[in-house]
């Protein structure tokens, strides 16, 4: 198996004839998904997704692939497909179409009219080509044909990519759930056509490769929630993601059955549901769904509030109720069913709001507890009975972190794939299909693109580590003035705290080592204002340290006058 080095250099010119891959997101992480193929001097995308946050990164709202490669061959790009319509494969496209708008978006039609909303929201009109399973298009020099794939959301698709390299497959997110609600199977009979046709490289979804067995079906829940529904005695409060289009149906189905009404939380749920419901892919008997505005003229036990923040989000519906700080008020007897996985990193935020809704005396019902989730990945005895049917020459695995992709590559070997022909990468790695071979051949920069609040790229890890020690140590500010001419201290210091958890009182014991640390830079000539402050800094930051064992972000003034 081939694996990234630190020491790769950038990539060499693409050789003529030969097809290259570079993932820009989704290697090594559970998000950010984008994947940019290269043939003949022009570039086709596949995703565009984004990655939400951790507790280490305060502030941020999205985190964005790294589009930099992209900047100065925005006019090769020939189209972006996207697979499905989730955020982290869709949720970056607004970011690239402020840089070139007309960049065509290939889609089934729900993915596309998800993204067309969400694009009206950044005053975009997109160009965009419809498919569906069983279409072929070409985009470019892409010949691209569309495969049906079973995941949490209706209308996935997988892309296979013909061009005079190769063929290469790339299976968007996919299990293979042989009951699903709305009957739509990943078409095996396809891949396996494919396969004979001859896969030079499958590009595979790795989030599940290291769990044993098949996932469960998805209409295993529906017993569950009704058991749920049977027992509540007063409001039900579900959380899922906004596009989980399946899961809603069975909260839906369950409210009809146990006389409730539904009424959905939240701008993106109410979106998503509503452009759902007008194409077809959610039925919504009539009467069932209100406005959360009657709600106060019906019985707690009628009641279905749908809302998003399954994932601890700090700014969606349940975490905000959680906190005290929403609308709608937990009380005693409620009960919260979070009807989704965990995505990892998120584990504390999610128990920290289950937490929150228990205080309250909410009856909390999720996965650890109750069978209310199965997931949208294949699992490791899928992914052997696909490789087996597919039969690719290079397997690449993606859609997952490091343990992820490494266990997907296991069950490659072990199915036939030669240890030399799989490609384990990570972002912003370049791989070629060169005569039939996949092999490592270069780096370019990937990195994380922070958008917080109207800004796209001005937060930097500089920035974060900055608010993580405010959020962590405090800030001391000192305020010095000192006489242009002499170097002499002519006002202050002055010396605040906040968050730093020192009195302000016990800075008088500092205040004579800065004046005499000023005095000596006088004296040896040091006049420049920087200079001066940076003394200050470490005057103050060795005595904090040294009595406190506390190190706060520093933040010295020194005017002259």
């Amino acid at each position: 198996m081939s694996h990234p080095h630190p020491e790769l250099g950038p990539p060499p010119t693409l050789p003529e004839g030969a097809l290259r891959v570079t993932p820009l997101g989704g290697l090594g992480e559970i998000g950010r998904n984008m994947t940019v193929f290269e043939y003949g001097g022009r570039l086709l995308i596949v995703d565009c997704g984004v990655l939400f946050p951790e507790e280490e990164q305060p502030g941020v709202d999205l985190i964005l692939p790294d589009f930099t490669t992209l900047q100065d061959r925005l006019d090769d790009i020939d189209g972006i497909v996207l697979t499905h319509g989730h955020e982290d494969h869709i949720g970056g496209v607004p970011y690239l179409l402020r840089q070139k708008n007309d960049i065509p978006l290939i889609g089934s039609k729900l993915t596309l009219a998800l993204i067309e909303a969400k694009l009206q929201e950044h005053r975009i009109r997109p160009y965009t080509l419809q498919v569906a399973e069983g279409d072929r298009e070409r985009i470019g020099p892409f010949e691209c044909e569309f495969v049906a794939v079973n995941h949490s959301i209706p209308d996935a698709l997988a892309v296979a990519i013909r061009t005079p390299a190769g063929m290469a497959v790339h299976t968007g997110d996919f299990k293979m759930d042989q009951l699903p609600l709305d009957r739509r199977l990943t078409d095996l009979p396809r891949f396996a056509e494919l396969g004979k046709e001859g896969i030079d490289l499958l590009l595979s979804d790795s989030t599940n490769a290291e769990v044993p067995g098949f996932v469960a079906p998805e209409r295993d829940i529906s017993n569950v929630l009704r058991g749920v529904f049977a027992g509540a005695q007063k409001r039900i409060i579900v959380a899922s993601f906004a596009s989980h289009v399946h899961r809603i149906q069975q909260i839906l189905d369950a409210a009809h059955e146990y006389g409730r009404r539904v009424a959905f939380v939240g701008r993106s749920m109410v979106r998503n549901m509503g452009i759902a419901r007008d194409l077809g892919y959610l039925k919504v008997p009539p009467g069932l769904v209100v406005d959360v505005k009657t709600l106060d003229d019906l019985p707690d036990r009628e009641i279905v509030l749908v809302c998003t923040g399954s994932q601890g989000e700090p700014m969606a519906a349940l975490s905000r109720m959680a906190n005290r700080d929403h609308q709608i008020r937990i009380v005693p007897g409620d009960t919260v069913i979070l009807a989704s996985s965990l995505i990892p990193g998120n584990e504390n935020a999610v128990y920290r709001v289950i937490n929150g809704l228990t205080r309250w005396g909410a009856n909390v019902v999720h996965k650890g507890n109750a069978k209310v989730h199965v997931s949208g990945h294949a699992s490791a005895g899928e992914l052997l009975y696909f490789y087996n049917i597919c039969k690719p020459r290079n397997l690449m695995p993606v859609h997952g972190e490091w343990r992820h992709l490494r266990a997907n590559a296991e069950l490659g070997a072990l199915t036939g794939v030669p240890h030399d022909r799989i490609v384990i990468a990570e972002d912003g790695v370049v791989v070629d299909l060169i005569e039939g071979k996949a092999k490592i051949v270069g780096k370019v920069q990937a990195g994380y693109v922070y958008v917080d609040g109207l800004s796209v790229g001005d937060v930097t890890e500089s920035s974060l580590k900055d608010r993580r020690i405010l959020g962590d140590e405090g800030i001391i500010s000192v305020f010095v003035v000192v006489d242009s001419t002499s170097g002499k201290i002519v006002g202050g210091p002055h010396i605040q705290s906040r968050g730093a958890g020192i009195d302000d009182a016990a800075f008088q014991a500092v205040i004579p080592k800065i004046e005499e640390a000023l005095a000596k830079s006088a004296s040896d000539g040091v006049a420049e204002t920087h200079q001066l402050q940076q003394l200050v800094r470490r005057s103050v930051g060795k005595w904090v340290s040294d009595t406190y064992r506390r190190r706060p972000m520093i933040l010295p003034v020194v005017v002259e006058v």
